[in-house]
């Protein structure tokens, strides 16, 4: 395994069975037990302050079963199943369990399904840590049609109330498109645009000169407001040289 720990709470009303379940977390390195609860109302409560990656969670308990309380849990955490029913599989299946024990088990079961639940984990680990591909271009509607413009020729965008001029390198012309800045905002790389004015957001690498507060672009003068100063500032000292 990589190293990555996976945290982890029991869920048995039968004391043999959490004591047994608990025995087998422990001797299994990348597990951490949190906590075991004998039901599912205390792991409830626990799961609020402290949420968890795994559970392994009987399904027939009183007052809430296993499977009613996997529907309540945030979407972070993952359930593997410990039953004496196999008439439970289906419904286990439905909610997404990792896996599925059948009481009795010994170790060498539950490492199949902890295993498992070490592959899930990681592989989204990966994808979270995964570099995401910078967009190249947009596409914007302007009079009846849909330009592609590449992010790479852009200057910067104006906002005019309910519409954006995109200017491009080597075109007097600006594109006109109906759309707001803020929209668009959202859209585009953090980290080659920046936001620098309620009507301005500005390509990084195309900033020619800066003076004081303001950004030249192309022989255009654009003001970093109060607003926005901050992080551009932020920018500017972590791409300087002193």
């Amino acid at each position: 395994m990589s190293g990555l720990k996976i945290s982890c709470v029991i869920v048995d009303d039968e004391p043999m069975a959490l004591n047994l379940v608990e025995s087998y977390v422990e001797k299994t390195p990348f597990l951490e037990l949190k906590k075991k609860c004998s039901s599912a109302i205390e792991a409830m409560e626990f799961i609020k302050t402290s949420p968890v990656d795994l559970l392994f969670l009987d399904i027939q308990m009183p007052d809430l079963t296993g499977i009613e309380f996997s529907k309540m849990l945030p979407k972070e955490s993952r359930v593997i199943f410990t039953t004496a029913f196999d008439e439970y599989a289906l419904e286990g299946f439905k909610v997404e369990a990792l896996d599925y024990l059948l009481k009795p088990f010994d170790y060498a079961e539950f490492l199949a399904a902890a295993n498992k639940a070490s592959t899930w984990f990681n592989l989204v680990k990966e994808k979270q840590s995964a570099p995401v591909a910078e967009k190249e271009f947009l596409f914007v509607k302007s009079e009846y049609k849909q330009l592609r413009v590449k992010l790479a020729d852009v200057l910067y965008f104006e906002g005019l109330k309910d519409y954006i001029k995109i200017w491009l390198k080597d075109n007097p012309r600006p594109i006109l498109t109906l759309m707001s800045l803020k929209s668009l905002e959202d859209e585009l790389p953090q980290t080659q645009f920046m936001r620098v004015h309620r009507s301005f957001i500005v390509s990084l690498k195309n900033i020619d000169v800066i003076e004081r507060s303001q950004i030249l672009i192309n022989d255009q003068r654009i003001t970093v407001s109060d607003q926005y100063k901050p992080k551009f500032l932020e920018f500017v000292n972590g791409n300087s040289f002193h």
